[in-house]
């Protein structure tokens, strides 16, 4: 039998309360956004290259959880210093080098440029690190990548295990990994597999599993690369899910949530009020799988 949260809440109030939590979501980024921090934010994430789709999907492929790659010196540049020992992303490159001679190169590794120049072209392989695997030059200034705050403390409720019941019902594996750092979960679509950060703490553990059921119920069915062509408005829907469910239950993410969502949507306060359908769908559903009522329980009985 599934466990669940007690609750003594009806559908219709957490209906409404799920309305009220969306909306806070889009107000809260609204103050981050004309704030110091974001604005350093900005500074510092001005300037990556845009990815095309092959290389999105070698760095998801690689690294599920990066959000802003560049390379070694690149980081160098921008104040932050790749850890020792961080392993390396690796993608390709695009270079072109003049041709002198036409048996330099097939016909399929050419081409003509704007000047009429026949160029050979090749795809170099290229190492690559996310920000999460990077630490500021200086340790005693303070971090504008630092928009999120790990959850602290217990999971009272059962809220990971309420959730994991869940989606073991659902036809998904949930499982607890040593991660690595900045990465607190991950959902797999392919294996219908999640997994849950071993080394969190209880209420970070709880939040994690919540934004990974929201992948699992609104994304699961995804066409190869969607995910990654559209990653800022589904990970603003997955998260927003986790915040609205985890208010519905009496838990605070914000800490955490905001700059999370902040960060995936650009700010873009229209296109957070834009999932409320998307997401409120996913907390109904979601709410009401991991609750019950006394009286429930008492016909349960």
């Amino acid at each position: 039998m599934a466990r669940k949260i007690i609750t003594r809440t009806t559908p219709e109030q957490r209906r409404e309360q799920a309305t009220a939590l969306h909306a806070s979501i889009a107000e809260q980024v609204e103050t981050l956004r004309d704030s110091d921090q974001w604005r350093a934010f900005l500074d510092l994430s001005s300037g990556f290259h845009a990815y095309s789709l092959n290389n999105l999907l070698l760095i998801w492929s690689q690294r599920p959880d990066a959000t802003r790659v560049a390379g070694f010196r690149q980081w160098q540049a921008r104040g932050r210093q790749v850890r020792k020992g961080e392993k390396a992303i690796r993608i390709f490159g695009y270079a072109t080098a003049k041709i002198t001679d036409d048996a330099d190169a097939p016909d399929d590794l050419t081409h003509t440029d704007e000047n009429g120049q026949r160029r050979r072209v090749w795809f170099p392989v290229l190492s690559v690190f996310d920000i999460a695997q990077t630490d500021p030059s200086n340790p005693d200034a303070a971090d504008p990548a630092d928009l999120t705050k790990t959850l602290t403390g217990a999971d009272d409720l059962g809220v990971l295990t309420a959730v994991s019941d869940y989606l073991t019902a659902d036809g998904w594996r949930v499982e607890r990994e040593a991660l690595p750092p900045g990465l607190g979960g991950f959902t797999d679509f392919k294996t219908r597999r999640v997994v849950i950060a071993a080394g969190v703490e209880p209420a970070q553990a709880a939040k994690t599993a919540l934004h990974e059921a929201a992948h699992a119920f609104l994304h699961g069915d995804l066409e190869p690369g969607e995910y990654q062509q559209h990653r800022g408005t589904y990970e603003t829907e997955a998260e927003s899910v986790a915040y609205v469910v985890a208010g519905l239950l009496g838990l605070d993410t914000s800490a955490y949530t905001i700059g999370y969502v902040a960060g995936w949507s650009d700010a873009d306060t229209d296109l957070i009020r834009s999932t409320a359908a998307n997401v409120l769908r996913a907390v109904h559903v979601i709410a009401d799988a991991i609750t019950t009522t006394p009286a429930d329980l008492d016909a349960v009985a």
